[in-house]
């Protein structure tokens, strides 16, 4: 359809009284031969200037938006890897948690004394999995909470914070509420923020988030109970 009403308006930009044009050269105008993959538009002037500058004969014109075509990326180079503010190394240097219960393998994003979000690649591999459950491997909540709570250990167990590591403890949870299983093969992020540090009687509240995908597997506040050496 695009052919035929191209071919109108050039047969009547040709034929037109007031055309500059005569009916005799309109019988020997250029034939044209167009394919394209987009609209194109002409105005009158583009097809007196072919008339007039073009020999006769026929052309071909080819529109594409574009003809570099990108090649697609493989899926295993699409996602980068998260970052590393701190290694299992450094972790093992502030916690006092070792395996089977260290539950936090690598900290992204890091303030001491303010928020930290930390990983866990959960696999099958862990220990838990063989009795919860074994026919359907589901990471036991408990455990989504003892590993926020170490994240929230990463955040207060800092000089600068007063807290010491053989006498911070785990004093109570709140509000938790669990939105989704995490099975194996997930990775679970966890986001630890400090809400109030009581210094005097060493008592710190905080709140907490875990996501799998984006999505919140989990969420409640802490509080944690600290001393000095």
């Amino acid at each position: 359809m695009a052919s035929t009403v191209l071919s109108h308006s050039i047969f009547s930009a040709l034929t037109s009284s007031s055309s500059p044009i005569s009916k005799k050269s309109a019988e020997n105008a250029p034939s044209f031969s167009v394919s394209f993959k987009q609209p194109l538009c002409f105005s009158r002037s583009h097809v007196a200037a072919s008339h007039f500058n073009m020999p006769n004969k026929s052309f071909v014109v080819n529109s594409t938006a574009d003809e570099s075509s990108s090649t697609e990326i493989p899926i295993e180079l699409k996602y980068p890897a998260f970052p590393s503010v701190m290694d299992i190394n450094q972790i093992r240097s502030i916690l006092p948690h070792r395996f089977p219960f260290l539950l936090v393998d690598r900290v992204i994003e890091y303030t001491p004394g303010v928020s930290a979000v930390a990983i866990k690649n959960v696999t099958i591999n862990d220990n838990f999995f063989p009795g919860h459950f074994p026919e359907r491997p589901i990471m036991p909540g408990v455990l989504m909470v003892e590993a926020m709570a170490q994240v929230g250990g990463l955040v207060m167990l800092q000089p600068e914070v007063g807290g010491s590591r053989d006498n911070f403890f785990f004093a109570g949870v709140d509000k938790v509420r669990f939105r989704k299983p995490v099975i194996a093969g997930d990775t679970l992020v966890m986001r630890m923020n400090l809400v109030k540090l009581q210094k005097r009687f060493g008592i710190a509240k905080m709140e907490g988030k875990a996501y799998v995908g984006g999505e919140v597997v989990c969420e409640g506040e802490f509080l944690m109970a600290m001393g000095s050496e």
